[in-house]
């Protein structure tokens, strides 16, 4: 199902994401292109990142909803960090990964990858985590906060809350309390920890289960959820390659749908769900951090929109075109370490078609019910809402 791809061509790609602040060093990426990554067999391979935004995959994997002739039944890959996650991707040692959205944005505008997001992996499921005596946004000038990626939603989001209080974001440079900056440095989510707890940074935004883990240890706590500045926000969403799609768009039905199964697993007994992915199996945080995640409790913590559940991560499938038009609207305001000059050749008329493929997963969402059994409306369109109040 997989062709390989020659080595200019991932050789090309792999600089590429090294250049805009990404992937590992230029010999890995050097010995990565040389070396034959064409599938030998029929079956899509699973990549993903140690956190419960990937639970859809793992959940898909673990209670066997994949198809067995579509997916392959060995273990998903975990890599570490989100830049040997896409340099696998692009490179083809995996098929189908969860991505970050606007990551994904720069694979294919940037590095003109053949990436297409079949839905989203996820809803919610981040937050921004401060050390102990932090109580106040303010409090980080003068400080480096790490974030995932350049191109993530957290550097996004954490940006625009950094803004709005009047503080400056700002790469490269040594932050200053007077001037009121705040450093920003890219740090892989299971380094971001120790870093915490050993004063290297005053915070970090990512994915869960790493906010819960700091707060388990007592090293961090919680400022804020994500979900309570961007409603319902997309993080990661679920990809493959566009001749995937060509050559077997039977077989990308059949994962969608499995993905879609599991979302609704998941939303149907959360503990379970973290039972299942804890003990090593997929993920290596405990089950009392994993479980946290996905039931924090709202009582728990200081939240301005409660109706809008923002502690709650949520599996629903569907890729809002209003939110890929606001993203790629607010990657034009992000600071990063990296080439920006791709943003400059997005039509914002035509990105989310070009980007996006539904058709897989309107069908997923037909055959379970409809838009109503994930909450979502009829329409399936909708109106976005940010809060950087």
């Amino acid at each position: 199902m997989i062709d390989g791809v020659g080595r200019r061509t991932v050789l090309r790609g792999a600089l590429g994401l090294a250049a805009l602040g990404g992937v590992a060093g230029i010999v890995d990426l050097g010995r990565a292109a040389a070396t034959d990554r064409s599938n030998g067999t029929d079956k899509l391979r699973v990549g993903y990142l140690p956190i419960t935004d990937a639970a859809p995959l793992l959940v898909a994997h673990g209670a066997d909803l994949f198809q067995p002739e579509v997916v392959s039944s060995s273990q998903p890959v975990m890599f570490r960090s989100w830049s040997s996650l896409a340099e696998a991707f692009i490179s083809r040692q995996v098929d189908v990964v969860h991505l970050l959205m606007p990551m994904a944005v720069q694979l294919k505008y940037s590095l003109g990858s053949s990436a297409r997001i079949l839905g989203w992996n996820h809803t919610n499921g981040s937050a921004l985590t401060v050390a102990p005596h932090i109580t106040d946004l303010e409090q980080l000038a003068g400080t480096q906060v790490a974030v995932p990626f350049w191109w993530s939603i957290h550097n996004i989001v954490l940006q625009d809350m950094l803004r709005a209080r009047g503080l400056t974001p700002v790469v490269r440079t040594a932050p200053s309390k007077a001037a009121g900056t705040v450093g920003l440095v890219v740090m892989s989510p299971s380094d971001m920890v120790p870093a915490l707890a050993n004063g290297a940074i005053s915070a970090y935004t990512v994915a869960d289960p790493f906010n819960a883990v700091a707060e388990i240890k007592g090293i961090g706590k919680i400022h804020c959820f994500l979900g309570d500045v961007w409603r319902d926000h997309a993080c990661c969403a679920l990809l493959v390659h566009q001749d995937v799609i060509d050559r077997n768009p039977a077989a990308v039905q059949g994962l969608t749908d499995s993905i879609v199964a599991a979302q609704m697993m998941i939303n149907a007994d959360r503990p379970a769900a973290a039972a299942m992915l804890s003990g090593g199996r997929y993920l290596p945080q405990p089950e009392k951090a994993i479980a946290k995640a996905l039931t924090y409790p709202p009582e728990n913590y200081q939240i301005a929109n409660p109706s809008w559940s923002p502690q709650k991560i949520g599996y629903q499938p569907f890729p809002f075109e209003s939110f890929t038009t606001a993203l790629v609207g607010a990657m034009h305001s992000t600071v990063v370490d990296g080439n920006r000059d791709f943003l400059d050749r997005i039509d914002i008329d035509t990105v989310h078609q070009e980007l996006i493929d539904d058709r897989f997963v309107r069908s997923s969402i037909a055959g379970v019910g409809g838009p109503s059994a994930f909450g979502l409306p009829t329409g399936l369109t909708r109106t976005e809402e940010v809060d950087l109040t």
